[in-house]
């Protein structure tokens, strides 16, 4: 997770959140009843996915243009809900805008605490894990434990077709998990969010007593800090979803993954 400082911002109305896809929806779930009512805003940018597959320079552009268009829809706050547009875009979002920018990071910190036997396997795209942000993550965390890294992009694509748990995918988990698992791995770090959303699967292969460490509360935390909101809530918030790819299917998809039934327009950019 990462901030931007301290600053509390208790005149936010709207909430944005974008990622390339749905991922960023497991992050958004946590904020539906702890911001106090305030609306929220996702966009899923589902035409230009996946980010890890494009340069930084695309990926800043499109950033850039979704958070200004989050903001004309009333965000006066932006939770840039992917990790590898926020190891690439976040400094651009920061200087571009005045409003809060809430960005994600693979938790690579807590992890380093939680292992017992010092093996740790960050799970994420390339786009994060040759990242200069992520780099410094690692030399500031990852001195004192070994990091294993994979990249699990087919689990992005299967997370998109709505896919979690059929023998396809738990195949797919279990071939970047089962020699990690082997290796004595203990502490797991998902570093895309769209992995929480394959958790009963990845708990069928690597068993109960290993860490899996999601960002998401974390990330929401640092939102409710940032906008004064310190007592605890049960006000749902209602929300807007935009896709540049098909809305139905993001409306769908909100719907089989986090119970959400929400309207869903396209993204005019």
């Amino acid at each position: 997770m990462s901030g931007q400082g301290g600053i509390h911002d208790r005149a936010v109305t709207h909430i944005g959140f974008f990622d390339s896809g749905v991922g960023g929806l497991s992050v958004m779930r946590h904020a539906l009843h702890r911001v106090d009512g305030r609306p929220l805003l996702y966009v899923a940018d589902s035409a230009y996915a996946p980010y890890g597959a494009r340069d930084a320079q695309q990926i800043i552009d499109r950033s850039c243009r979704i958070s200004r268009f989050l903001i004309e829809q009333g965000a006066g706050a932006i939770v840039v809900a992917c990790n590898t547009a926020t190891a690439v875009a976040v400094d651009a979002l920061r200087a571009e805008f005045a409003v809060p920018v809430i960005g994600m990071e693979p938790g690579l910190k807590p992890a380093a605490r939680m292992t017992e036997s010092g093996q740790v396997a960050v799970l994420a795209t390339r786009g994060t894990l040759h990242s200069d942000r992520y780099a410094r993550l690692l030399s500031d965390h990852g001195d004192e434990i070994v990091v294993h890294e994979r990249i699990c992009h087919d689990w992005i694509e299967a997370v998109e077709q709505g896919d979690l748990d059929s023998p396809r995918t738990c195949d797919l988990v279990n071939a970047a998990l089962q020699p990690l698992h082997a290796a004595g791995v203990d502490t797991y770090v998902l570093g895309c969010t769209h992995y929480p959303f394959l958790l009963p699967v990845i708990r069928s292969i690597v068993g109960d007593q290993v860490h899996l460490v999601d960002p998401g509360p974390a990330v929401v935390a640092q939102l409710r800090r940032r906008l004064g909101i310190s007592a605890s809530t049960d006000t749902e918030s209602p929300v807007r979803l935009f896709s540049s790819g098909n809305p139905a299917t993001l409306a769908a998809l909100a719907g089989a993954l986090v119970n959400l039934e929400a309207p869903c327009e396209p993204l005019p950019l």
